[in-house]
């Protein structure tokens, strides 16, 4: 998943990114507002992580610009406002939540997680496809009721395949969710993951097929 955290404190910025990193998580770094919301306009993102007092246009017209182009992707407002009115301002503008500053990482990251998770499945907890039980919570795979430990980048394509259960993934989907701009990505970096994830799952008459040309299709063995 792929979030943008814009957040003009470099420090803490720094902090947070290295921390979501570590739970598999893409993260792209902006310090005003007026490139975060370019980057809103021109790169998909699963969240965004949104100081209020950005330099430039400030977080809260970042926040009014992205719901004016219709655009529902969850945010997470960061602020040191703790008052009640600047509470329902945001919410009123169309945040999905907030922490205030300073926070706990394992805070943030819950957060992070429980708004993706909504965003993506709703009131959904566990996933099921085949003999596949994903839980959406603490995003742990179990096949055949037995746990299996796949790398960050594997279960993140596992995830996304999940999410369009019998439907095609491009390449460039994969890419867009997994990959943030300062990653250097080869050109084969998606068939190793796929590779690896392949081998994973035929044991249990799963498998990957490439669509020569369109994608990815997760499927059953018949």
């Amino acid at each position: 998943m792929r979030i943008l955290l814009a957040e003009d404190d470099e420090v803490l910025s720094d902090g947070i990114s290295k921390a979501l990193k570590q739970f598999g998580y893409a993260v792209d770094q902006v310090t005003s507002g007026n490139d975060a919301d370019q980057a809103l306009v021109s790169h998909p993102f699963d969240l965004v992580i949104l100081d209020l007092g950005l330099p430039g246009i400030d977080g809260q017209e970042v926040l009014k610009r992205l719901r004016g182009r219709g655009r529902k992707l969850p945010v997470l407002i960061l602020t040191a406002r703790d008052g009640l009115e600047d509470r329902v301002t945001n919410l009123n503008l169309g945040a999905d939540d907030y922490i205030t500053k300073p926070f706990d990482l394992p805070e943030l990251e819950a957060r992070v997680r429980a708004l993706i998770r909504r965003s993506n499945y709703g009131s959904e907890t566990e996933i099921s496809y085949g003999p596949i039980r994903f839980d959406t919570i603490n995003r742990h795979l179990d096949i055949e009721n037995q746990p299996v430990e796949l790398s960050a980048k594997e279960l993140s394509v596992l995830e996304i395949l999940l999410q369009r259960p019998n439907r095609v993934v491009s390449k460039e989907q994969l890419l867009e969710h997994m990959y943030g701009w300062d990653e250097e990505v080869s050109h084969n970096a998606i068939e190793v993951h796929i590779h690896r994830l392949r081998k994973r799952l035929e044991p249990f008459g799963l498998s990957v097929r490439t669509i020569r040309g369109l994608g990815y299709l997760l499927e059953k063995n018949k």
